[in-house]
């Protein structure tokens, strides 16, 4: 018996795999990045703020009649580049308002409140841009976001012609939350990737076959006039019932003859394209 075994350990086993691994198949998945909430891409804001002109005087002071006679130093004070932000911002909410609101003193309906957020929105992620760190403003403009998210869910529902009307006056792209959410795994990704994969594997071999079986259709055509002919010609000699005629013979003549005038306008269609690249 303990022959018997170390003879069984001495023999090497030989292992034939039967079957493929996804490892041997050219397919690499790479996890999506993830974009942060506070990102346009992921809020919905198309574009930017326009930059302010350097010369703008805060808007409390533009009519000061001392102002324009007053020293450029003086002048210079009453900017909005050289006061604090919540000015520029409040500045840039007074525009965006102007553009939506329903007449000269409203400030409080739906468009407004939507193009005041909008504007502060805005001006929050061009601070995360410079101080990514900044905790505190990275809350608000969250908040500030999800607040406008119901603001349009709700304009949505009720009035769908101004919901269209205030995201293209504000540019904006609503993004409804969806209606069926899972996380997005390796392995479900693997397999979407391995049946398209599979698919188009398939498809490119059919596709080969069908060229060469295109390729192979006028030689069979001609052998096939050839063979009619001469079956035509034995069944006359020898006066027999005669089963292929004419008719058929001058079918499969037309047809072949179709098929090599596209073969020529396929070949030259190609040579001109060879010459023009060169």
């Amino acid at each position: 018996m303990n022959k018997l075994l170390n003879i069984a350990q001495a023999v090497p086993r030989q292992f034939v795999r039967q079957y493929a691994f996804k490892s041997d198949l050219k397919i690499k998945w790479v996890r999506p990045e993830k974009i942060p909430c506070i990102k346009p891409e992921k809020s919905g804001d198309l574009s930017k703020l326009p930059k302010v002109n350097p010369g703008e005087v805060i808007p409390e002071y533009r009519d000061c009649k001392e102002l324009e006679t007053a020293d450029e130093t003086v002048r210079s004070l009453f900017k909005l580049e050289n006061n604090p932000n919540y000015l520029t911002t409040r500045y840039y909410r007074d525009q965006m308002v102007k553009e939506v609101q329903r007449h000269r003193l409203d400030f409080g309906s739906m468009e407004a409140k939507l193009a005041k957020m909008t504007a502060t929105i805005r001006r929050y992620q061009e601070h995360m841009d410079e101080h990514p760190r900044d905790k505190m403003i990275k809350v608000r403009l969250k908040e500030l976001i999800d607040k406008r998210k119901k603001f349009l869910k709700y304009l949505r529902r009720w009035d769908y012609r101004r919901f269209e009307w205030i995201l293209e006056k504000l540019d904006l792209v609503y993004k409804p939350p969806p209606s069926y959410f899972h996380w997005i795994t390796r392995k479900e990704s693997l397999q979407k990737l391995t049946d398209s994969y599979c698919e188009k594997l398939r498809e490119d071999r059919l596709e080969a076959y069908h060229q060469e079986l295109q390729a192979q259709q006028i030689p069979f055509l001609e052998e096939a006039v050839k063979k009619m002919e001469f079956v035509r010609k034995e069944q006359i000699a020898c006066d027999v019932p005669i089963t292929v005629t004419e008719q058929q013979i001058e079918e499969v003549k037309k047809e072949l003859a179709e098929l090599i005038k596209q073969r020529d306008i396929s070949a030259e269609n190609l040579r001109q394209k060879a010459d023009s690249f060169n």
